[in-house]
């Protein structure tokens, strides 16, 4: 899977910008703050149809400008995609495959495939399990759209659960309700929970053995789910919990409540792992993702490292070089670290200031 050509027009500080990005390694490198990052959100948004730094679209939109425009040609084994993504203000934004706009954010998934890593993504390890579960769901959307489907299913049924929760604290008699809810909540939530456990045991093996490759054997990686309840015990837990979630006005139970562990040694990487074992362990995930995203679709995902080189020290950037190979991967620097020169040309060599993208010498 290859980006072929990618034309911007107000979108953040990149004005009018045209980019045909070789077929390997792309580096943009600059001072913080000129649109290096801005240039891998609009990438990202063309595979995942939002952005990883805001949720309000109309913050995308260059300032005093009504609306922003995205056109990409992708080129895959078997296809040629074109997709065109148009931001307005006031309205909701519009996405177009090959021309034709789709009704639902659903319809995108699979078009491309990308994969993400920036130093936020310590938040990974660091952070709390919302981060984890918005890792885990952006993964398993990429390559199942049913699972997008049972997704967003869960959540409306979920929202419907905690409004009548809510509505039974002032009207007990409504409690009998519930069990209306109750079955759809645990037919999609077992669902969910299935694929999740699918998807994560076989990203435990994988980003065991990149941990054991980057560290020469030392650490020993884990990746453990950590279901609030399991299959065939769902229905059951929401029984017993039922009159403190009508106390609460909220659902205390279910996958919307879970979380992934991550273990070095058997211990928890969050609390007793060094700096150096939570930048591997989110380093040997990412790489673990694009190998999963191959094995499932046959494709290789769009690589995309915001200004992590500088979070990795020179073993682990060297190993993520070497890992990235024959993927399309776009990396953001401020500057050209002496480890990716041998990975640079005129051709793919960009210098970015002030929005605007200048071809660089070596």
């Amino acid at each position: 899977m290859n980006i072929k050509e990618l034309s911007l027009q107000n979108f953040r500080n990149l004005g009018e910008l045209q980019l045909r990005p070789t077929a390997g390694v792309n580096v943009f490198y600059g001072n913080n703050a000129q649109g290096k990052t801005n240039l891998l959100e609009s990438l990202y948004f063309c595979g995942t149809g939002r952005s990883m730094r805001t949720k309000n679209d109309s913050q995308l939109i260059a300032f005093g400008k009504e609306d922003s425009h995205i056109r990409l040609q992708l080129s895959t084994q078997n296809r040629s995609e074109r997709i065109d993504v148009h931001l307005k203000r006031d309205t909701k934004k519009g996405i177009a495959i090959n021309g034709l706009p789709i009704r639902k954010l659903g319809d995108l998934f699979g078009t491309m495939y990308t994969v993400i890593f920036s130093p936020e993504d310590l938040s990974l390890v660091k952070d709390g399990p919302t981060e984890r579960r918005r890792f885990l769901d952006m993964e398993i959307c990429q390559i199942s759209k049913v699972y997008y489907y049972d997704l967003q299913q869960y959540y409306r049924i979920l929202k419907q659960r905690n409004h009548l929760l809510k509505e039974i604290q002032k009207k007990p008699a409504l409690k009998e309700q519930l069990f209306i809810w109750d079955e759809q909540l645990v037919d999609y939530g077992e669902r969910i929970i299935s694929a999740r456990e699918v998807f994560l045991t076989r990203l435990d093996e994988i980003a065991a053995n990149k941990t054991n490759e980057l560290t020469g054997g030392s650490d020993s990686l884990k990746i453990r789910y950590q279901k609030n309840c399991n299959i065939g015990e769902f229905q059951e837990k929401l029984k017993r919990n039922m009159d403190r979630d009508i106390y609460l006005g909220n659902t205390q139970s279910g996958p919307h409540k879970d979380d992934i562990l991550f273990t070095i040694s058997d211990k928890e990487v969050k609390l007793f792992g060094s700096q150096g074992q939570q930048r591997t362990t989110a380093l040997a995930v990412k790489l673990a993702e694009i190998d999963l995203i191959q094995e499932e679709t046959g494709e290789s995902p769009i690589l995309l490292l915001d200004d992590v080189l500088s979070e990795l020290d020179e073993h682990r950037q060297r190993y993520l070089l070497e890992s990235i190979a024959g993927l399309q991967s776009f990396i953001t620097c401020t500057g050209v670290e002496d480890s990716i020169r041998q990975y640079t040309h005129e051709d793919n060599l960009f210098y970015v200031e002030d929005g605007k993208l200048m071809k660089s010498e070596k």
